[in-house]
């Protein structure tokens, strides 16, 4: 099967060799080292190409996904093109001309088909249990009941009036014998209209009855099957991530479950354009000069995604491989930076907190995955006598960098998140725009929510969004970019950066923040948290900190 492909496929003449729009990119779980595999203004050429071939073909609209191209070059130093797509195409995981699916599916693809089948008959089970003429007939049958009781208690309401009535009438005008008959007729048609509304519930409930317990017992088998179908999905979930084996360029073999030990693996982890072309580039050893992803096909389901458009590595199924994939390049062909300095600035320190100046690119928590581990908060616990009791009160950007307060012992991370939550904490940020703002200072209130699909990345939503409130104040302008300062007085995720890009906002996004639309070259993104004034936990005295902004 021809996987290769010439430039000339999809380009006619060459491309200038100007700067990168966006990295991929990763830290090695040996050595820490950023590694950067750029996307460049070729490599987006080839994907226009590429994007030229798929509109020709109804095959390739009638269903929406993720499409990558990887321009690579070969040992004889010729380049080549890779292509790929995430999942499946129209139901095939292997299609002539592009990439395959990563090794490993095969060698569970009986247990697959079996649970597969097991799946359907479940899910078939649950359609019929939902679909059960009783429950029908008992809806049905409990509304005629409930107009007949309205009916009736209709009636006897009138009756019982009209039974009050009269006996004010008797009470006026018959002895006390004849009054007694009289009251005495009246109290037994009250009884028998007691004794009717028993008969119709008694009635009722021979009908109906049978039909509820039918409905309960297939409600309790659903909820059953549902259980069912859970556990088989995460068994079988388990064996495809042990089953997939990556490759990278060390040679290095690791399955998903090695790379995200612990962790909730969305479904489709491994099936992503960027980690097959990675590995497959691996496998062959290829190296990777360039990558582009883009969207291509129907919008996907509650999702932003646009025909046509660039997308980074998703949060949630790539991200986490980068580091791990993009192992054993050559710096010099891909930018490799070095590891993060192994010593951080301690501003302030005393028995109950610690503040820090972070530096851009380190984590200020451990996270969630194998490569992400590296942290303000992992460094000083290894570094400090008091190791797991130190915790983070808030938090900074990997990318942003300045103060960052931790806390010594419980009861004083409970003050600090008490304050930070009570809005008692001022800071101040300092940034610098990749343009040129309309209005000197000012308050921003956008609604910012975070879509699941999408993360990390923040929008503005005025139905789902939380409020967020910045005030900004420009200090500088020169050569088109604008340096401002920044007082969050919420703490939603990316609040700043949203806050300058959104056109709602400055319009103009943060210099080096390319996840909000900056393509200017920056080596860093510049945002910067210089102050922090909060009151100390313990003497409750004013604690004012400040560092230098470093750009």
């Amino acid at each position: 099967m021809v996987v290769l492909h010439k430039l000339s496929d999809f380009i006619e003449s060459a491309i200038s060799n100007l700067s990168p729009s966006y990295y991929y990119q990763g830290r090695c779980p040996q050595t820490g080292k950023l590694l950067k595999l750029p996307r460049t203004p070729l490599a987006e050429a080839v994907a226009y190409g590429l994007m030229r071939y798929l509109a020709t073909d109804e095959r390739y609209n009638s269903e929406g996904k993720m499409y990558g191209v990887l321009l690579v070059e070969l040992p004889s130093g010729e380049q080549r093109v890779l292509k790929a797509f995430s999942g499946l195409l129209n139901g095939s995981s292997i299609v002539e001309g592009w990439v395959p699916p990563i090794s490993g599916k095969d060698e569970i693809a009986l247990d697959e088909a079996r649970t597969l089948v097991q799946l359907e008959a479940i899910k078939q089970e649950i359609i019929t249990l939902k679909q059960l003429p009783q429950r029908q007939q008992y809806e049905t049958l409990s509304r005629e009941f409930e107009q007949q009781w309205q009916q009736m208690s209709d009636r006897h309401r009138d009756y019982k009036q009209k039974r009050q009535e009269k006996r004010q009438i008797l009470s006026e005008t018959l002895t006390e014998t004849a009054l007694t008959v009289a009251l005495e007729q009246l109290d037994a048609q009250s009884r028998w209209q007691g004794i009717e509304r028993r008969q119709f519930k008694r009635q009722r409930d021979q009908i109906l009855q049978p039909l509820k317990q039918t409905i309960a017992a297939a409600d309790t088998r659903i909820r059953e099957l549902k259980q069912q179908r859970q556990t088989l999905s995460r068994q079988l979930q388990a064996q495809m991530h042990s089953a997939y084996s990556l490759i990278n360029f060390l040679g290095q073999s690791a399955s998903l479950q090695q790379l995200i030990p612990g962790g909730s693996m969305p479904t489709g982890t491994g099936d992503c354009c960027a980690p097959k072309l990675l590995h497959y580039a691996a496998i062959h050893r290829f190296k990777p000069l360039a990558m582009a992803e883009f969207w291509w096909g129907l919008p996907p389901k509650n999702q932003d995604k646009t025909q046509g458009e660039f997308y980074g590595a998703c949060a949630e199924r790539c991200q986490p491989l980068m580091g791990f994939l993009l192992s054993g390049l050559p710096q010099r062909d891909l930018s490799v930076e070095g590891a993060i300095p192994q010593t951080l600035s301690i501003i302030y320190e005393d028995e109950w907190l610690i503040a820090v100046n972070k530096p851009p690119g380190l984590l200020s928590v451990p996270g969630r995955y194998l490569n992400c581990q590296d942290s303000v908060q992992s460094r000083l616990r290894h570094l400090l006598p008091d190791e797991m009791a130190l915790m983070a009160v808030h938090r900074l950007d990997q990318e942003t960098s300045g103060i960052l307060l931790l806390a010594r012992d419980l009861q004083t991370y409970r003050q600090l998140t008490q304050q930070f939550q009570q809005r008692q904490v001022h800071k101040v940020y300092e940034a610098i725009l990749s343009g040129s703002v309309a209005t000197e200072k000012g308050v921003i209130e956008l609604p910012l929510w975070g879509d699941p699909q999408q993360r990390p990345y923040q929008k503005v939503d005025w139905q789902r969004g939380k409020p967020s409130l910045t005030r900004f104040q420009v200090i500088a302008t020169k050569s088109n970019h604008t340096r401002v300062e920044f007082i969050p007085l919420t703490g939603r995720t990316h609040q700043l950066r949203v806050h300058a890009a959104a056109p709602k906002g400055l319009g103009v996004p943060i210099l080096g923040d390319r996840l909000y639309g900056c393509s200017a070259d920056a080596s860093r993104l510049h945002l910067h948290a210089r102050e922090v004034c909060c009151n100390h936990p313990q003497s409750g005295q004013v604690l004012h900190l400040r560092v230098k902004t470093p750009f």
